[in-house]
């Protein structure tokens, strides 16, 4: 079950940025204990991999702050963030770490399952980010997509901390993104209402 909730954790965390997750398990695995990355995923600490990663990183940081530039940045990565979470939770529930000493035994031999979960859930997560966004970029005259980013930023390093080292955490995590989730729709929702409400009182 841990594992699970290790990988569910990265993979989210892809959700909202799809390099946070790959860097954090690269670090740890590279230069402390706290996780031991299985032969088939060894590449994620490769000295190579993580300089590329950072690098794609400071880009993504970079331009999901800007307006305009944000949306853009969401269409794009509407393909590379849940390849991201495929990835992570494929690395991440496979991996032995600090709290989870035997991942093998939870997906047995369909390796395939935790890359498609984190396929799917990495896909929820950025739907309902690049669905916020246009929410926030217009009650905020564009000024708060850096703050918006930066929360989004952040959430993702302690998202994918948590994952590794609490993962039984990653649940208020979820549970969070769901409220988010929920706040998204019902303000889409209101838009429209307003939106409708505007286009019959000008032809009246």
């Amino acid at each position: 079950m841990l594992e699970a909730l290790t990988g569910t954790g990265l993979a989210a965390s892809a959700g909202l940025n799809a390099y946070i997750p790959l860097l954090t398990m690269g670090l740890l695995a590279r230069y402390t204990d706290t996780i031991d990355l299985p032969t088939g995923w060894s590449w994620l600490s490769n000295g190579w991999t993580l300089l590329i990663l950072a690098l794609l990183l400071a880009i993504e940081v970079v331009a999901d702050k800007v307006p305009v530039v944000d949306h853009v940045n969401d269409v794009v990565q509407t393909v590379v963030r849940p390849t991201a979470g495929g990835l992570a939770f494929g690395a991440g529930s496979s991996s032995e770490t600090v709290t989870v000493s035997d991942p093998g035994s939870f997906f047995g031999s369909h390796q395939w399952v935790p890359i498609a979960a984190g396929v799917v859930i990495a896909l929820v997560v950025h739907g309902v980010k690049a669905a916020s966004r246009p929410v926030v970029n217009t009650t905020t005259a564009g000024f708060g997509a850096p703050v918006a980013s930066t929360a989004e930023d952040i959430g993702s390093v302690l998202m994918s901390v948590l994952a590794i080292l609490l993962p039984i955490l990653v649940l208020v995590g979820l549970l969070f993104l769901v409220f988010a989730g929920v706040w998204v729709v019902r303000r889409r929702r209101r838009r429209k209402v307003l939106s409708g409400s505007g286009t019959r009182q000008l032809f009246d």
